[in-house]
Parts: C-alpha cells; sequence; structure tokens
C-alpha cells in the first residue's frame, strides 16, 4: 500500500538507485574477490613456511674455477638448463626469492606504517590493518593506494628508525617496497605505455612525435629493459616482452652493430635476463647473438672491429678511420667470459682476454691512464698523450676492476692495472673547484690540464666504492663520497636539477657557482652514472642522504623530461625550465639502467642483486660473480 501511494516520479528513483547498488555491486565484487584471494594464498603460503612445509632454495650463480691465463683456456661444466617454468605462486621470480633479511634499518614505508597506526583509532581491529596489504610479485608487502601524499624524507625515516647495531631484531618476512620505489614503477609503467603504443619492437621511442627511431632493428628498448622488468617485479610487461622476443626476434638480418653497443645492451640484457629467471630462450638468444659477434675479432692484431655485420658474418672499422677507442675494446669482457661459461666454448672468452693482455702489456700509457683510440691493424694506442675518464675511456677502467671481481679475486694483472690507473687519477687528473672546493676529474691534453669533466665519469663514485667494497684500498672510499659530492652538485647548481652532458669546473677563487656550462653541452639524455653511484654508495654506507638526493633528481626527469602521451625525452637545454627543448628520443639505457639503478636506490633490501653475488656490466645488466677453485 505504502508503495502505491508513491507518486511515479518517487517510485522511478527507487528504482533507479536499487539499479545502481545493484551495478555498484557487480563491479567491485571481481577486485573484492581478488583481494580477498591474495589475502588467503599468503596466509596460506606463511602457515605452510611456518609449518616447515617449504624450503625452496634460491637459485645460485654458477659457479667456475679461475681460468688460468698462461695455459689453454679449460671451461667448468655449466649448470645444466633447466626448461622454463610458468610463473607460480610464490612470493618472487625463482632467482631472488626468500632472500634472507639480515639488516636492522626499517624502510621508508615500515616508519610511515608505524607513524600511520598509532594515529588510527583503537577500535580498528588488525584484521583491517591486514587488509589494506597486499603481496608484490617480489613477496614484498605493498600497501593498497591511497590519497596521494609526498614520500617521506630519508631524515624522517632515520629519526624513526631503530640505531644500527642497537641490538634490534632483524625484521621478518620480506621487506616493504618504498612510496619512492612504487614512484619509479609507475615512471616505468608510464614509459613503456610511450614504447608499446609508438615504438613497439623498434629500437628508440621518440615520445614527443609518437614515433620511433631505429639504430639496429633489433628492439633494443625492449631488450634492454627485460631484466629491469623482472627486477620491479612487472610480471605482466615482462611476459608480453618475453613473447615477442620469442616469435619476434631473429639476428639473422642483413644489419650493421657496433659491437661494444650491442654487447653491453643485447647480449648482457639476454645473460642476466636468463640468470635472474632460469629461462633457456634468453641463454639461446644470447648464444646466437654472440657467434655473430665472433668475426669483429678477425684482424691483424686481434683487437676488434668497432661494427658487425650480423647477418653476412663480416666486420669492419668506422669508414673515417682504422682505429677502435679503447674504452669499446676492453668493455665487453664481462659478457663473453660469461658466455664461454655458460656454453663450454672458450673462444668467446679468449678473444676478450687476448684484448686485455695485449692493453696490459702496451707502451703509451701515463701512470696507468690508457689514450683514447687504438688501431686495428697494428694494435698501437694512437692520439697520444689525451687522457680522459669520459667518453672512449669511461668503462676501460670500471672493467678492469670488475672482470677481478668476476673471476673472483685471482687475476692479478686486473687489479693491478686498476690501482695503478687510480693513482694515475689521483696524480694527474684530481682537482678542487672554486668555491666549494668539489673534488672533480679533468681531462688532460700534452700535459695541458683541462678542467672538463662528461657526466659519464660518474660511474667512477660508484665504482671506488665497490673496489673499496671489495678490499681493494680504504682511500678510495673517501675518494668516492667526494666525488659524489661533485655529481650531485653537477645536478643541484643547475637550473632545472638535471646535469647536462658536460661541465667546466671553476678553479679561479670566486664566489658563485663551481659549475660551468657551455652552450653545446647543455644537454641531458637520461643518462644512469650519477644515480649508479648513488646506488652504490648507499648500498655500502647506508646513508641516506644518497636516496634523498636520487629522490631530487628522479622528481626532476618527471617535471622536465617526463611527456604525458607516454615515455620520457631527452632535452636540449637544461638551464631553460621554462622551456627545456626536448630532444624527442627515449634512449634504451633509460629503461635498461637509470630506472633501475633508482628503484634499488630505493630498496631497503640488499640481497635484490646482492653485489657479494652479482657485478653489473657497464649497461647495468647483473652477471653471477664466480667463486674460485
Amino acid at each position: 500500500q505504502k508503495w502505491k501511494q508513491l507518486s511515479r516520479l518517487q517510485r522511478s528513483l527507487l528504482l533507479f538507485l536499487f539499479a545502481l547498488l545493484v551495478v555498484c555491486g557487480i563491479t567491485t565484487y571481481p577486485n573484492l574477490a581478488e583481494h580477498w584471494r591474495a589475502l588467503t594464498d599468503r596466509s596460506m603460503k606463511e602457515d605452510g613456511i611456518a609449518g616447515g612445509l617449504h624450503d625452496p632454495k634460491p637459485v645460485v650463480p654458477g659457479v667456475v674455477p679461475e681460468l688460468e691465463r698462461k695455459i689453454p683456456l679449460v671451461l667448468p661444466e655449466p649448470p645444466p638448463l633447466k626448461p622454463r617454468k610458468p610463473f607460480s605462486n610464490r612470493r618472487g621470480p625463482p632467482a631472488l626469492q626468500h632472500r634472507d633479511q639480515k639488516r636492522g634499518n626499517v624502510s621508508e614505508l615500515e616508519v610511515e606504517a608505524r607513524a600511520r597506526e598509532r594515529e588510527r583509532p583503537a577500535e580498528k581491529g588488525r584484521g583491517e590493518e591486514e587488509g589494506e596489504k597486499l603481496v608484490s610479485w617480489h613477496g614484498t608487502i605493498i600497501e593498497a593506494d591511497r590519497a596521494s601524499e609526498p614520500p617521506p624524507s630519508a631524515q624522517e625515516d632515520e629519526a624513526a628508525a631503530p640505531v644500527a647495531g642497537g641490538g634490534g631484531a632483524a625484521p621478518l618476512g620480506p621487506v616493504a617496497v618504498s612510496e619512492r620505489q612504487r614512484a619509479v614503477v609507475e615512471a616505468f609503467r608510464h614509459a613503456w605505455k610511450g614504447y608499446k603504443e609508438f615504438a613497439w619492437g623498434h629500437d628508440e621511442l621518440k615520445p614527443v612525435s609518437k614515433s620511433y627511431s631505429e639504430w639496429f632493428g633489433l628492439g633494443l628498448t625492449l631488450i634492454d629493459a627485460l631484466d629491469t622488468m623482472w627486477v620491479l617485479g612487472l610480471k605482466e610487461e615482462f611476459e608480453e616482452a618475453r613473447k615477442w622476443v620469442a616469435t619476434e626476434l631473429s639476428f639473422a638480418r642483413n644489419v650493421d652493430v657496433n659491437l661494444f653497443e650491442s654487447t653491453i645492451r643485447i647480449m648482457g640484457s639476454l645473460l642476466s635476463t636468463y640468470h635472474l629467471t632460469q629461462d633457456s630462450l634468453f641463454l639461446d638468444k644470447a648464444k646466437d647473438i654472440g657467434a655473430r659477434l665472433m668475426p669483429a675479432f678477425n684482424t691483424p692484431s686481434k683487437i676488434p672491429y668497432s661494427d658487425v655485420n650480423i647477418g653476412r658474418g663480416t666486420a669492419h672499422p668506422p669508414r673515417w678511420t682504422s682505429d677502435s677507442t679503447v674504452a669499446e675494446v676492453t668493455s665487453i669482457q664481462l659478457e663473453f667470459r660469461e658466455l664461454s661459461r655458460l656454453t663450454q666454448d672458450s673462444r668467446y672468452q679468449k678473444a676478450v682476454d687476448d684484448v686485455m693482455k695485449h692493453v696490459h702489456k702496451l707502451e703509451g700509457k701515463q701512470d696507468g691512464l690508457v689514450p683514447m683510440f687504438i688501431n686495428t691493424n697494428n694494435g698501437q694506442f694512437t692520439h697520444l698523450g689525451v687522457f680522459t675518464l669520459g667518453a672512449r675511456a669511461d668503462s676501460y677502467y670500471e672493467y678492469l676492476l670488475k672482470q677481478w671481481i668476476q673471476g673472483g679475486k685471482t687475476e692479478t694483472e686486473l687489479l693491478e692495472d686498476y690501482v695503478q690507473a687510480i693513482e694515475g687519477v689521483k696524480k694527474n687528473l684530481l682537482r678542487k673547484s672554486e668555491p666549494r672546493k668539489l673534488t672533480f676529474v679533468g681531462e688532460m691534453s700534452h700535459s695541458h690540464f683541462s678542467p672538463k669533466m662528461d657526466h659519464l665519469v660518474c660511474f667512477l663514485p660508484g665504482t671506488l666504492a665497490l673496489g673499496a667494497h671489495n678490499g681493494v684500498a680504504e682511500d678510495h672510499m673517501e675518494l668516492a663520497e667526494q666525488l659524489m659530492e661533485t655529481c650531485y652538485q653537477m645536478y643541484a647548481q643547475v637550473e632545472t636539477g638535471l646535469s647536462p652532458e658536460i661541465v667546466h669546473f671553476n678553479l679561479v677563487p670566486r664566489s658563485g657557482k663551481d659549475v660551468e656550462i657551455k652552450p653545446a653541452d647543455r644537454h641531458n639524455l637520461l643518462r644512469p652514472e650519477t644515480v649508479e653511484s648513488l646506488f652504490y654508495l648507499y648500498r655500502f654506507t647506508r646513508d641516506r642522504k644518497y636516496q634523498d638526493w636520487g629522490w631530487e633528481i628522479f622528481q626532476n626527469f618527471n617535471k622536465y623530461t617526463r611527456v604525458p602521451t607516454g615515455g620520457y625525452t631527452s632535452i636540449s637545454n637544461v638551464r631553460n625550465p621554462e622551456n627545456p627543448d626536448p630532444r624527442d628520443k627515449m634512449e634504451s639505457f633509460f629503461l635498461g639502467e637509470t630506472l633501475k639503478y633508482f628503484y634499488l636506490l630505493f630498496s631497503e633490501d640488499f640481497d635484490l642483486i646482492n653485489l657479494d653475488k652479482y657485478v653489473f656490466n657497464t649497461e647495468a645488466h647483473p652477471l653471477p660473480i664466480w667463486v674460485s677453485s
């Protein structure tokens, strides 16, 4: 009777509200069900571990005895290939799951959660708290999205965190993903969105024009980003990329590739992804590209040519010279050595070891510093008297240390060359700027010093710290910290907060900035070197200022290089915040290196790519450290 007493308008309104409630209920049901299922799976997993039902062992990097230089190369048996397994319900990738937690400090998210807990009404039960958390692909606890708020500073976290060594128990269970890490994941997804929509399967995204550019025509960005997606826990993106590698990637193409770039970006990523996933697809592809690059070593001097046609099996130097750059021929060793270990084919390691032996005894060095060019015909250095740690020489010094680490710290010639070179840097290239007395690495040309420093040189603080961590020299860590401050100031003293490609330091006492930028050097290519070194310095010192510096840089990348439709772009003018002048190019290393190092820098999980088990190649692809017999 009451229903009949209602007017037609009132009845229609009530029916509309009822229908709206039904639609809302249907819409939210899958999300609620999925949320409840995730909580149930996590509870069952934890119960299983507590009950001793599971004791999975992490995948241990393969080990080999040291390969003697003066006897024929004999390689140990590689680990047996495992068939690819589907993604399981475990808490992480096979190679990274169930990591031991050995730290007493807490992450940013844990501190923030404690602060929120104190603010909550007492009547809210634990069940509601648990309902706000999800389990990520890596077994890390991720809280449900909330209203946006700035992540806490490292100083705020440090104030709330227990003092290191204060007797606090190590955190139980997985280490939480921080707000800053989630911001990096969002940035990667934004970049991937642009690549997927406008450049899928091509080398590089042009985000402003919504198109692409080709260098080798081999899907360079996709391949370079494979292990980044795995480390960031991006399961869906990784699977679609894997499918492209399996069905579309072919190296049987009549195309010239650069030996160095294709080794560090393509073969390095394939080898790294194989080790992280144990998926033989990636090893097979690494074998294919590795074999196709070998014609580069068919030179009179055994110093490889710079370019290889991977379809025809021919190689040649650049059209304008018969020289190769020293950095390029001495920064492919980690990858070819590892390929030999896995394939039991010694020719790969022999080819690159011969290059290092040759350079080791070559004349033309100055206090361990090497010239930038080497002739492929006679094997001699050219352009003598010019020394830099920037372009064309930089990663030679990096790979001296990293080969020594990779080989189990037994190849003493590599270590000797590295230590001598760092002493040469101190003696010839190290200066202090005015007015802040920043320590920087300049260049030398025929005994004339130039206060020019490439952004590329900012790899050096991280390399020095890595060496100090491995017992090379204690004073290297002090120099690493000084140079890290300098590399940060190369960002902080610029109007956009982004470093230019090259800076010149002021040596004359005066007020003002230490950093001078010439018009031709104002561009920023989204390079990773400073973030890479911040990652190493934070891992080894636990000083949170390095995280804060990285967060500043990350925010400025978002502010000045992010393209709304997807992707990030290099810019032409870091000195003009109003118009940084986009260059319409996203280098593959932005996904392969820069964002990966950001994510690792903001992580409190120091077993996520443990630096005592892995060594990064110069494109941020981790390869296992061999254990000497």
